[in-house]
């Protein structure tokens, strides 16, 4: 929850349900975090736990054996803080091209909030840093690839905390060592469990999950809102988002979506005019609320998954506290399929958001189904018009098809046998973010030439809704009456679809939540 403390916000963790907001704070709008006293109290208590076992030379899987395959191997007391030093370079190999701050301080936030479930392990000194990090702007230089669930990642950015590796730190490229001193954050010493802990659990897949879950609430709002244009722009017929077909085929997000189409147009005389100019519309405006409703139950669904995760406790092993003084308890919890199954199908959820629109958009170009002029520009021939970015509409939902092929489903043996069967939790997250980037661009393309569609019906009043975004829009973007370079045009109105700004103004408008 986000409370406000003198004049600073703060994320404070306090043994509450936090959720995507949370995340999407602290990564992408940096809002400080902080610690209650009784979540620290957890951690050290768990810590105190640990240091018994050590003490009374335990065999403990991660804490007095080696890790995998290798768990059969017992260290010695002189050397696991060496182990856990030795972990986090060991597994700092990922590959490929570094993934964006945001991505990285989402897993910084969610690591945070599984340390502070107090059963990991680590020492409120470690958990501390990684506060300090994100307070301070620091962030791990962490390759995308490489992770079929955990591991690389958090061991990238792990480094940094032992004053190794790379990091970003008021704009510029430098080591972890230098990016420490500069911020006055001390360097940590690793001891015994910490290098497994800081490797370990779900929080790659879950912080890249939480931030494109987010964004595909909002991007659903978005497909909503271009339908809307695009329905009255082809002189759809209301009829078929009647609240009496809705109820017989009770889904909810079917249910919420035709109610966002009545709400964004009404008050419009395109749509009272033309309400029965065709017997009934083609299927990408007929069945907007069918496809676009279960989309959105998919990504509620996406929601609700990925914040029980946020707020698990996902190390392996967890330590819980008994009547012999502490016991640790080797499982699975790393194991992320629920986040790999969920995010697969939010890629294809996403991917059936982004193929609905370029098939409106088809039709909006289209002279033949759409009534308008060839490509909407008034000297057709001269003027190429909108024909081009359908184009690339096509091509992005082409490129969508492939990243929607599941990788859950996959598994490779690992750790000679150990791990004979992983998530691809992390690669499903990044896939996942993909589609969603690539469907921003084909609605934002649709909306783009929604809107030009709509200069055709001029006089006629557009929907309450529909004629909030249309100025909005051109607020941006002038109408087309002749050629002119399409790339700029565009990046506005992507920057437009990535933003809130314009949603918030047609939900002041309409007076309704989409």
């Amino acid at each position: 929850m986000v409370t406000k403390q003198g004049q600073a916000s703060f994320v404070f963790i306090d043994n509450q349900k936090l959720t995507l907001e949370d995340v999407v704070q602290v990564a992408r709008f940096h809002k400080k975090v902080e610690l209650s006293d009784s979540t620290c109290e957890k951690i050290q208590r768990t810590r105190r736990i640990v240091e018994k076992f050590i003490e009374e030379e335990r065999v403990v899987y991660g804490i007095t054996t080696g890790l995998g395959d290798l768990c059969k191997v017992r260290i010695q007391k002189e050397h696991l803080n060496d182990l856990s030093k030795n972990i986090i370079m060991s597994h700092a190999c990922g590959v490929g091209e570094p993934l964006c701050k945001e991505q990285v301080r989402a897993i910084m936030f969610a690591a945070v909030l599984n340390y502070s479930q107090g059963y990991s392990g680590l020492r409120l000194e470690s958990v501390k840093t990684l506060v300090d990090m994100l307070n301070h702007g620091i962030t791990p230089w962490t390759p995308s690839q490489g992770s079929v669930g955990y591991l690389t990642h958090m061991a990238h950015i792990a480094l940094v905390m032992i004053g190794l590796g790379r990091a970003y730190y008021e704009g510029e490229l430098m080591t972890g060592r230098q990016a420490m001193e500069k911020a006055g954050i001390p360097i940590l010493s690793l001891e015994a469990k910490e290098g497994l802990s800081l490797v370990n659990g779900t929080v790659c897949m879950t912080g890249i999950s939480a931030l494109t879950v987010y964004d595909a609430i909002n991007l659903a709002k978005w497909a909503d809102i271009a339908g809307a244009m695009s329905f009255e722009s082809l002189k759809g017929s209301y009829c078929a988002y009647d609240e009496r077909i809705q109820k017989v085929k009770p889904f909810k997000g079917q249910a919420k979506v035709a109610k966002n189409l009545l709400s964004l147009i009404k008050g419009s005389e395109i749509a009272e005019k033309f309400k029965h100019y065709r017997v009934q519309d083609a299927l990408s405006i007929r069945a907007i609320p069918q496809v676009h409703g279960a989309c959105r139950d998919k990504i509620d669904h996406a929601r609700e998954v990925v914040e029980i995760e946020l707020n698990s406790a996902t190390d392996n092993p967890l330590i819980f506290e008994d009547e012999n003084g502490g016991i640790s308890i080797s499982s699975c919890n790393p194991h992320g399929e629920s986040i790999a199954l969920t995010m697969d199908m939010l890629a294809i959820a996403g991917a059936e958001l982004a193929g609905i629109s370029e098939r409106r958009t088809a039709r909006l170009v289209t002279a033949d189904v759409s009534g308008l002029p060839p490509f909407l520009v008034k000297n057709s021939g001269l003027h190429t018009g909108f024909m081009i970015p359908q184009y690339a509409a096509a091509s992005l939902v082409a490129e969508n098809k492939v990243y929607t092929h599941p990788i859950s489903v996959d598994s490779l043996t690992m750790s000679g046998f150990q791990e004979d069967h992983v998530s691809m939790g992390t690669p499903a997250a990044l896939k996942a973010n993909k589609v969603l980037k690539n469907t921003q661009k084909v609605i934002a393309i649709e909306m783009l030439t929604a809107a030009q569609a709509l200069e055709f019906h001029h006089p006629l009043q557009l929907g309450e809704g529909t004629e909030t975004i249309y100025q909005f829009i051109r607020r941006a973007i002038p109408s087309w009456d002749r050629d002119r370079e399409f790339y700029i045009d565009l990046e506005k109105m992507i920057s437009i679809v990535e933003k809130i700004d314009g949603i918030k103004q047609i939900e002041a408008r309409i007076g309704n939540e989409l």
